[in-house]
């Protein structure tokens, strides 16, 4: 991997109660942006956050608000999102039709755009749309809900898509996204990620800030 390396936790796992003193914890360890997670209950089984988190998240925090939408027909919330105070939108290229002109939409909205792969989703879904994003966020797991374990074959799909990249000439971060822990990051730094979404590691853990120094450590092993 090169790089730096960028932690983004989830607020997927964190307690919403507390939601400002959890993202607190995360600013202490040195996250680099705040992962918001938007289901729909139609493209995952599962209902979680909208613009309104969003906008509540942004009043707390400076980092970049990553936004994730696991949701069919995205375009429909470029602006909501972008209203919102997100930083960077990513969403699924099988969840719409004409992805190009999305990731148009999303950069000209100050946003950084990126596309996100399904573990059974092919490399080729995204091939031709490499070029224009910001970002390539390849899921470690089927995504729908949170504190599932890392599938390993998925790892050398990070490899391929390190090498897509590379073969393009793109500067586009590498993200992954699932099952992101003490005993996966590495694997996934050095197939070639940069940017790792950690939810149950970080939120999970008894000391947050500590666990994103350590995930930090891990993602930059030693010769």
């Amino acid at each position: 991997m090169t790089g730096r390396v960028r932690i983004a936790p989830s607020i997927l796992s964190a307690d919403l109660i507390r939601l400002k003193d959890a993202i607190a914890a995360a600013e202490a360890g040195g996250a680099d942006w705040i992962h918001v997670d938007v289901m729909d209950g139609r493209f995952v089984p599962n209902l979680t956050f909208g613009p309104g988190i969003v906008a509540a998240v942004r009043r707390v925090t400076r980092l970049p608000l990553d936004v994730h939408l696991m949701v069919v027909e995205p375009e429909r919330y470029i602006e909501p999102f972008a209203e919102a105070g997100a930083n960077v939108l990513t969403f699924h290229p099988e969840a719409t039709i004409h992805g190009q002109r999305h990731v148009s939409a999303v950069r000209e909205r100050g946003m950084l755009a990126g596309i996100a792969l399904n573990p059974g989703t092919p490399l080729a879904a995204v091939e031709d749309l490499v070029g224009e994003v910001d970002l390539v966020l390849v899921m470690s797991v089927n995504p729908g809900f949170p504190g599932q374990a890392y599938i390993s074959a998925v790892t050398d799909k990070i490899r391929r898509v390190r090498a897509l990249l590379d073969a393009r000439g793109s500067k586009a971060h590498l993200e992954v996204d699932g099952g992101i822990g003490r005993d996966t990051i590495a694997a996934a730094a050095a197939a070639g990620a940069d940017t790792f979404v950690a939810g149950s590691a970080v939120f999970g853990a008894p000391d947050p800030a500590a666990a994103i120094r350590e995930l930090r450590r891990l993602a930059h092993p030693r010769p």
